[in-house]
């Protein structure tokens, strides 16, 4: 258990220290202004009756990939530093978040913590599962920690959906969020 603990933790830093990476990357504004009305696209593909469900199921579709033994490690990093980019493009196009320390993010709000949590387990256990695939080790005794790792991470993702679609609805247009029409001008 004490191993299983300790592989979190290293992965939590792997996550942040990736996610670091891509919010250090310099976006042109112009490329900020394209990638964020894809975003935005996205989130109102999302919005709808139930808009916590819909960013949930799309967070399941990324956590789920990061428990495929050794691909899931990769997949998870390509996902952080994804998601960095992401805030650096929108810090590119909203000067206040300039000001806010990248981490911040997924540390102050709870499902930031909730998703970091989820996407850590996923990807400790991608290892601990290629480990055993390398030891030659009998995956029939992975199977009960994976079914349980796998139930915690898909309530993580269902509660942290959740909230950040009602924070997303309440806090929408403020000078955090900037809307679609917002970037054209």
């Amino acid at each position: 258990m004490k191993k299983r603990i300790i592989l979190f933790f290293v992965f939590l830093g792997v996550f942040s220290a990736a996610f670091s990476l891509g919010a250090e990357m310099q976006v042109p504004e112009e490329e900020a202004k394209i990638f964020l009305e894809e975003f935005n696209k996205l989130l109102e593909s999302l919005k709808g009756e139930n808009f916590g469900f819909e960013i949930f199921l799309h967070n399941t579709e990324i956590a789920l990939a990061m428990f495929i033994p050794g691909f899931g490690i990769g997949w998870g990093i390509f996902s952080a530093v994804s998601t960095g980019f992401a805030f650096a493009a929108l810090a590119t196009t909203t000067p206040l978040l300039g000001n806010i320390p990248p981490l911040a993010l997924i540390f102050a709000t709870p499902f930031g913590l909730m998703e970091l949590a989820a996407y850590s387990l996923a990807m400790s256990r991608s290892f601990i599962l290629i480990m055993a695939l390398f030891k030659k080790s009998p995956l029939k005794e992975q199977w009960k920690p994976l079914v349980i790792e796998i139930g915690i991470v898909i309530g993580l993702l269902l509660l942290g959906g959740i909230i950040e679609a009602y924070m997303i609805e309440n806090f929408e247009g403020e000078d955090l969020i900037p809307k679609i029409e917002d970037l054209k001008n």
